[in-house]
């Protein structure tokens, strides 16, 4: 045995396998060192391992290194296959989601990040095949997550292995191919439910909507088009964290895939007479009427499931800053004169905002420092955040940082002033490095890192150098180290131009969060 494992082949292999490096398991959100894997599968093998880090074969006593040999020679078992996760493998709130799921028939779980809601879908969609229940299964995806989470996680499980996967994303060539064939489960990416539904024979009975919330808006391409087919679809499952991410209105069109509006009205303009009063300016805004908060939720509580992640998973501190930058005196009268008058002009080019919507949007990329002009060329105006940045990385040498940044000429200016800083692809090829704790600053548009994508290995600072109004974004951002895996607690930094609507867009993240966490409160206690 001792010749085996200190033979160059064996030595080899192990390297090749990542002998020094540590693997994470995402399926059901449980992290693991090789250690602790080793020592997992090491047990099914009849191997005993002794004291903390050294194992025995056949009596003999192995090395610390001839022990890691071993264990990057069973985790190369395990990664090809030979060991798979079993049904008795999930969690008692993954078993929970199941039997909601198989249950309701239709309806909508509303599940934090790192509950494994992926798995759990999978297993009742497994069931129901078993069952007779659906003939085909279509997921709708972020692009990410449909390319590379749902057929491989599948894969992982043992019982859920054996469900045919087809991918139908890319070009319409490959789409149509992947159509033509009759797959178990098709896995599509949102952007392509109209092109589905306009050019293709339905022939789906059960839906997953991954990212439900993408489908708030009743006037998009994408739920106009489900709408369209839903009367045809037996089976309904929504899954988000983050369902109502601007209030309760974004609730009626997720509901009406599965009821047809039954519970919340059959039109989007009954709901909003009945549960909202106009409010704002010209009347064009809306708010919730007393007591409609409450009336919304018990229209639902029946068809919803929520669970948090601090109720199921033990995960590390997080700690929320805020660090005001302040900007010079010629960029503070200029910022102003651009709220006031929609104009302003600098040295290289004019500055105009048509409306107040576009207003907004200049004066965010104000505050981040640069603002594009009439000719789409970015103005550079101050470098108060780039400067922030740069302070936060002297007093934390030894952190590596995630940072999101809004705009493209803020990518561009964090590019020029820390060249050694990655930029994460839309391939995410980079993760890998990332949690190897290779890279000491990622920068990441959070519209790109939102969904489908473990960090926690690589750092725990997460720095805001560009917000967005997004509250889905913000929270699915945070994520990316903020969950099960990490295990140092999670710092997440807010650089705020202080006097700019940077203060009015953190502070309207704050509030939206409040509002759904009131919603998913509500629903989680109505199912207990």
């Amino acid at each position: 045995m001792r010749k085996l494992l200190r033979s160059k082949s064996a030595i080899t292999q192990s390297r090749k396998a990542g002998l020094f490096t540590s693997l994470y398991h995402r399926d059901n959100g449980v992290c693991l060192t090789e250690f602790s894997y080793a020592k997992v599968l090491a047990s099914s093998l009849s191997l005993r391992p002794l004291e903390k880090s050294r194992a025995s074969f056949n009596g003999v006593k192995l090395t610390n290194y001839e022990t890691s040999v071993l264990m990057s020679m069973l985790l190369t078992k395990y990664m090809r296959g030979k060991l798979l996760l079993t049904r008795s493998d999930l969690h008692d709130y993954q078993n929970k989601a199941i039997g909601f799921i198989k249950d309701k028939g239709k309806c909508a779980l509303f599940l934090d990040m790192g509950l494994g809601k992926t798995i759990s879908t999978l297993t009742a969609i497994s069931d129901y095949f078993d069952d007779f229940a659906v003939s085909r299964v279509l997921v709708i995806a972020p692009l990410r997550v449909a390319n590379t989470v749902w057929k491989q996680e599948a894969k992982n499980w043992k019982h859920t292995k054996h469900l045919d996967i087809g991918i139908c994303t890319g070009p319409a060539g490959n789409r149509r191919t992947v159509l033509n064939r009759t797959h178990d489960v098709t896995v599509i990416n949102r952007e392509n439910i109209a092109w589905l539904v306009d050019n293709n024979k339905w022939q789906w009975d059960m839906v997953v909507i991954d990212e439900s919330s993408s489908f708030k808006s009743a006037k998009s391409k994408r739920f106009k088009a489900l709408r369209k087919v839903v009367k045809y679809i037996k089976k309904t499952v929504l899954l988000t964290g983050t369902p109502s991410p601007n209030g309760q209105m974004d609730l009626w069109s997720q509901m009406y895939l599965i009821d047809q509006g039954d519970r919340l009205c059959k039109t989007i303009t009954n709901f909003r007479n009945l549960y909202f009063q106009q409010a704002g300016y010209m009347g064009y805004a809306y708010e919730l009427r007393e007591d409609s908060a409450d009336r919304i939720n018990n229209r639902i509580k029946d068809v919803c499931l929520s669970m948090s992640s601090e109720d199921y998973l033990e995960l590390p501190d997080r700690v929320v800053l805020v660090e005001r930058v302040v900007l010079p005196l010629a960029a503070t009268e200029q910022y102003k004169a651009l709220e006031r008058e929609f104009l302003i002009v600098l040295e290289e080019g004019t500055v105009q905002a048509v409306s107040a919507g576009v207003l907004a949007g200049k004066l965010l990329q104000y505050a981040n420092g640069a603002v594009y002009d009439e000719e789409g060329v970015p103005q550079i105006v101050h470098n108060a955040k780039i400067d922030a940045i740069k302070e936060i990385v002297e007093d934390n040498p030894t952190e590596n940082l995630l940072v999101a940044y809004n705009y493209k000429h803020d990518l561009s200016r964090l590019q020029l002033a820390f060249p050694n800083a990655v930029t994460l692809s839309k391939s995410g090829d980079e993760l890998e490095t990332w949690n190897r704790g290779e890279i000491k600053m990622l920068l990441a548009h959070p519209a790109s890192a939102g969904h489908g994508l473990n960090a926690q290995h690589g750092g725990s600072v997460i720095v805001w150098f560009g917000l967005n109004w997004s509250l889905e974004l913000y929270q699915q951002f945070n994520a990316r180290l903020h969950r099960q895996g990490q295990e140092k607690p999670v710092r997440i930094m807010h650089i705020v131009t202080e006097g700019t609507i940077d203060e009015q867009v953190l502070g309207a993240i704050g509030s939206k969060a409040k509002t759904q966490s009131d919603l998913l409160e509500f629903i989680k206690k109505a199912n207990n």
